[in-house]
């Protein structure tokens, strides 16, 4: 996931023929300098991002919830689907200990069990889930209060500054200014990854 979200490759989810993410009436944000993205997409398809600078387009969904996008239960711009749906992984939920708000995708969120080969994959599962803590007590941090209720954005956000949390990390070394910095990490990743603070 840490690898997707810098934008170095898709996630690597075993998704099968699930496509539940995509029939959960969620708005897709498609950026700026998605261009190949954006020439797939019928333009009937793309809104305007509200809240987000000019040029921030989203993808809604139809009346039963579902991607436009979505055809015989298959995406019809697969290869070059957004950013979003590209780094998207349920497996985040659990992950982060958080519950997904979506029943599709909370029945699969319930499936995934992770293994922890070494201590530092056990390390960094316990620094994940603090993170998710830490940004929930302190919703502060996300400016809008649509970010603070948003468990995808919460889950996100716990794995990008996750690094914060583990031993010897800022938050984990007891310095004064921990949580100033664990606040700066979570605006910083929020305002990258979402277009907001």
């Amino acid at each position: 996931m840490q690898a997707a979200l810098a934008e170095e490759q898709p996630a690597e989810v075993p998704c099968g023929d699930c496509n539940a993410c995509c029939r959960t009436a969620h708005v897709i944000h498609v950026r700026t300098e998605e261009k190949r993205t954006r020439t797939r997409i019928p333009r009937k398809a793309l809104l305007p991002a509200l809240g987000l600078p000019p040029g921030n387009l989203v993808i809604g969904y139809d009346q039963a919830g579902c991607c436009p996008l979505l055809v015989d239960g298959r995406c019809t711009i697969y290869e070059d689907r957004p950013l979003a749906c590209r780094t998207f992984d349920c497996r985040i939920y659990a992950a982060a200990d958080i519950a997904a708000d979506r029943a599709a995708i909370a029945r699969q969120v319930e499936r995934w069990r992770f293994a922890h080969p070494s201590q530092d994959d056990r390390d960094r599962h316990a620094a994940v889930m603090a993170a998710a803590r830490h940004i929930r007590q302190h919703s502060e941090c996300l400016a809008s209060a649509a970010a603070r209720r948003d468990p995808l954005r919460v889950a996100v956000l716990a794995i990008a500054v996750h690094e914060a949390f583990l031993q010897g990390g800022t938050r984990a070394s007891g310095r004064e200014s921990s949580d100033r910095a664990v606040a700066r990490a979570v605006v910083a990743a929020n305002e990258k990854l979402f277009g907001d603070c």
